[in-house]
C-alpha cells in the first residue's frame, strides 16, 4: 500500500497562492486565533462542517500544508479528481471503516504533518448546531502523540460576507482522556468556539 509523507504537493502551494487572495477578498472571512495552529509537529486540525470551502478557510490561515481527508465521491468524479488528487488530500470511503484512509492519514501524522478533518463526517444541513463526533479524530491524536487544534465557524458564504467567521482554539492532546471522554472534550471546545463567534 502506498505511504503518504508530510510532504506538500506543489498544487496545494501554487493552489493557495493563487486562488488564497481571491477566496479571500471574495468571501471576506473573518479568521481568530490563528496563533494557535502549532507551526511545526503532528497535528490534526478538527471542527464542524457547514459548506464546501471550509477547508479553505485553514488553508488561508496557515502556511503549513494539510492533507485534508475527503469523501470517495469527489475521487470518482472525473472533473475534480484531479484536484484532490493533487492537493495530497486523502479519499475515505464513508459507507464502511475505512483503514486504508486512516493508514495514510496516521502516515502524515507519524511524518510530523498535519490532517485535516471534520468529525461531524458530513456537511451539516440540519437544523442541530453541531452533529455527533465520529471517534476518528481522537482515535488518530491518541495513536500519534498529536495535538488536537479545534476550530468553530459560523456565518454565511456570500460576496463580501459580514459574519463569516473561523475561530481557532488552543491545541491538546488526547493524554491520559480514553477516546470518549477525548471525543468529549472536542466536541464541546469547537462548540465552545461557535458560540464564540455568534457573541
Amino acid at each position: 500500500m502506498m505511504k503518504l509523507t508530510s510532504k506538500v504537493p506543489f498544487l496545494y502551494k501554487f493552489g493557495r497562492f493563487l486562488l488564497g487572495p481571491i477566496f479571500k477578498f471574495y468571501y471576506n472571512p473573518k479568521i481568530i486565533g490563528k496563533e494557535n495552529i502549532p507551526k511545526t509537529g503532528n497535528i490534526l486540525i478538527v471542527g464542524n462542517h457547514k459548506h464546501l470551502y471550509d477547508q479553505c478557510l485553514t488553508i488561508i490561515a496557515t502556511k503549513r500544508g494539510i492533507h485534508y481527508m475527503a469523501k470517495k465521491e469527489y475521487f470518482d468524479n472525473k472533473k475534480v479528481a484531479w484536484f484532490f488528487k493533487g492537493t495530497g488530500c486523502i479519499s475515505v470511503d464513508r459507507s464502511k471503516k475505512d483503514d486504508r484512509a486512516t493508514s495514510l492519514a496516521l502516515d502524515v501524522l507519524k511524518d510530523g504533518g498535519a490532517v485535516g478533518l471534520f468529525p461531524e463526517g458530513t456537511r451539516n444541513k440540519t437544523k442541530e448546531f453541531l452533529l455527533p463526533f465520529k471517534f476518528g479524530a481522537v482515535s488518530m491524536a491518541s495513536k500519534t502523540d498529536s495535538y488536537l487544534v479545534p476550530f468553530g465557524i459560523t456565518g454565511d458564504y456570500k460576496f463580501r460576507s459580514k459574519n463569516l467567521t473561523i475561530r481557532y482554539g488552543k491545541p491538546f492532546k488526547v493524554g491520559s482522556m480514553n477516546l470518549e471522554e477525548a471525543n468529549t472534550k472536542l466536541y464541546n471546545e469547537v462548540k465552545k468556539l461557535m458560540e464564540e463567534n455568534l457573541k
